[in-house]
């Protein structure tokens, strides 16, 4: 197989998985996203599982990154330790089916700070850096189920900190007492605003998420204000977090759009200027500069 006739990225999660073909000219032909998952693919059935991503995509070289190569995935791709750059990564991709499917490591921090890791991010941070869509020396926030607080140092992922805000929110919405004010998205609103500068300036995010009910019990808050409010209460908690790791006039936001307005509305509150980068642009720019390494 060639590379260069154009190849399958695969950005495979947990719960989801989404795949791109990218053709000979390094554009986007065709894309697909489903549920499947690392955790939903029996003992044994990734083979059958990478083939039916080429079936339905076309029988081309594979590109995978995520949790795919995690202990819990296909072959696990050891972590590739900071910092650590887009050609650290590439030399070291594990080959369960050599050259016709790579998985990309993660990387791992556990120098002067707790000890971190990351898989999937990296591939947007090369691309980020590769298509000059951030700068090389930079504090870049990336919003998820596990948010990423990474710092840049030429180039290269020098350190970082996650902070699981997405995942928080998610069992708060569907396992805690607060659920049934959360059906609504979050907006960054005036709400929204109020729980960013509570939990900038307060360090109480437990307590005031049971506050929140008890006032609305008691009647003195509004139901369709609780999303927003709980919302701006865990990024503010989050941005809180991160600013502690450099203090920054302006912060990278990168990932998808509905996360990022919602991180760059916090910055704002806590007086940085954010930039957001659209996270699918830069994995697709990541892939397409660990292809060519892969060729």
């Amino acid at each position: 197989m060639d590379w260069a006739d154009g190849f399958i990225a695969a950005d495979w999660g947990t719960t989801n998985r989404r795949a791109y073909l990218v053709g000979r000219d390094g554009a986007l032909h065709d894309e697909m996203e489903d549920g499947k998952g690392i955790l939903s693919v029996p003992q044994g059935g990734f083979p059958d599982a990478v083939a039916d991503l080429r079936t339905r995509l076309g029988d081309r070289p594979m590109l995978l990154a995520g949790m795919i190569g995690s202990n819990r995935g296909w072959v696990e791709a050891p972590y590739v330790a900071a910092p650590a750059g887009g050609e650290d990564i590439a030399r070291q991709m594990i080959w369960p089916e050599p050259g016709r499917t790579a998985i990309v490591p993660g990387v791992c921090h556990a120098d002067g700070q707790a000890p971190d890791v990351m898989r999937g991010e990296e591939v947007q941070i090369v691309g980020a850096v590769a298509g000059g869509l951030v700068p090389p020396d930079c504090l870049l926030c990336h919003p998820g189920t596990h948010n990423k607080w990474v710092e840049l140092r030429g180039g290269r992922i020098a350190a970082f900190r996650t902070v699981m805000t997405g995942e928080l929110f998610n069992l708060l919405k569907t396992n805690s007492i607060l659920a049934d004010l959360l059906g609504s998205p979050a907006r960054p609103d005036e709400p929204f605003a109020a729980g960013v500068q509570h939990s900038l300036g307060e360090d109480d995010l437990t307590a005031e998420l049971f506050s929140v009910r008890a006032r609305i019990l008691l009647g003195r808050g509004k139901p369709k204000e609780a999303p927003s409010y709980i919302s701006g209460l865990l990024i503010g908690a989050d941005v809180r977090i991160g600013l502690r790791m450099r203090s920054e006039r302006e912060v990278i936001v990168m990932g998808r759009p509905e996360l990022t307005a919602l991180y760059a509305a916090a910055l704002a509150i806590a007086g940085c200027r954010a930039r957001e980068v659209d996270g699918e642009r830069a994995f697709l720019t990541g892939v397409r500069h660990l292809a060519e390494r892969a060729a």
